[in-house]
């Protein structure tokens, strides 16, 4: 077995992943060739270098474009097929996908329909042995009264799968301690609090995360690394950070990935679960990120199969479903001795 194809055979958890930016230039011009006018282009070459990010704004204004793209219920069962598609190539068992129900409603995507369409995607996943879990955010431009209309919808449509809640969108500006109260209400119902801090703000946005969230993982977190003491408290209350070092780079929340803090974090013995974030829009993949950690930052074998160890810890699926990836993990790396 060639170390590629080592990457391949992994048996991989996906835990930061966004619904709408798992959609590949190929389906995102197909979306606009529907809506013209939209100011996406209608050509997968040109939807690529319509994705070459100059900041995390840049990011958001075009992922903003590319939602309102998507308008029907069946334009989210197409995503969540072609999401589900991608993973089973890449060998990736489980995963937690992130969707804002409130950005799929501006576009009139109606709430039961929204709700119907995604558990219709998740049984396609589970025709191509891919469990898919839903944890539903809302957009830190939304505020709080979009975060209480997010969780009423949750609440009442709960679809099959759900596992958590969470808090996406921008952060400069947005202090996570606004959205104190919702994140209780939506523990208090049984959701996992799973929100994004310290991608593009600092250590603080973290440990407000923690402390006025309750965050169970934290999105991104890269500014952990700049605060030993906020480092110290995740390892001693396993509170792991969901990566995504090609996000990282496309958005600019890190200028090269020399500079990028993986592995102090994981020196630190932070847990870290390896993610894609938007993979379509970044031209990455699960396998594509476990070779840029091996490649450009220099991770071993069994540093990746630790990280792996990592995401199914940090994971809500079924203890079978652990159970069966961690036999598979251990096969594998018997296989390489390592």
């Amino acid at each position: 077995m060639t170390p590629d194809e080592f990457l391949t055979a992994l048996p991989k958890v996906e835990l930061h992943v966004h619904l709408l930016g798992s959609a590949s230039p190929a389906t995102v011009a197909e979306l606009a060739r529907r809506h013209p006018g939209s100011g996406v282009p209608a050509e997968p070459a040109e939807v690529a270098k319509y994705c070459e990010f100059t900041d995390f704004a840049h990011f958001l204004a075009v992922y903003t474009a590319v939602n309102r793209l998507v308008t029907t219920g069946a334009d989210i069962e197409a995503l969540v097929a072609g999401l589900a598609a991608d993973l089973a190539r890449d060998n990736v068992r489980y995963a937690e996908v992130t969707v804002t129900p409130l950005s799929h409603r501006k576009t009139g995507i109606a709430p039961r329909e929204l709700a119907e369409a995604l558990d219709s995607g998740r049984r396609i996943a589970g025709g191509l042995g891919v469990e898919l879990s839903w944890v539903f955010d809302v957009s830190g431009d939304d505020g709080p009264p979009g975060a209480e209309a997010t969780l009423d919808w949750v609440l009442r449509e709960h679809p099959s799968g759900t596992v958590g809640f969470g808090l996406g969108g921008p952060e400069a500006g947005v202090p996570r301690r606004l959205f104190r109260d919702v994140f209780a209400r939506a523990k208090a119902a049984g959701l996992h609090s799973l929100p994004h801090a310290g991608e593009t703000t600092g250590p603080d946005e973290v440990w407000s995360a923690i402390r006025d969230l309750g965050a169970e993982r934290v999105g991104h977190g890269i500014a952990s690394a700049r605060d030993p003491r906020l480092l110290r408290h995740l390892v001693e209350h396993g509170i792991p950070l969901e990566i995504c070092p090609t996000s990282n780079l496309r958005t600019r929340a890190v200028r090269s990935l020399a500079e990028h803090p993986l592995r102090r974090i994981l020196a630190a013995g932070v847990p870290v679960a390896i993610g894609t974030d938007d993979p379509g829009l970044f031209g990455t993949s699960p396998t594509a990120e476990f070779r840029m950690c091996r490649d450009c930052l220099g991770l071993s074998e069994a540093e990746l199969a630790t990280l792996v160890r990592h995401s199914v810890a940090a994971a809500f699926c079924s203890p079978a479903v652990a159970a069966g990836l961690l036999s598979d993990l251990a096969r594998l790396s018997l296989a390489r001795s390592i």
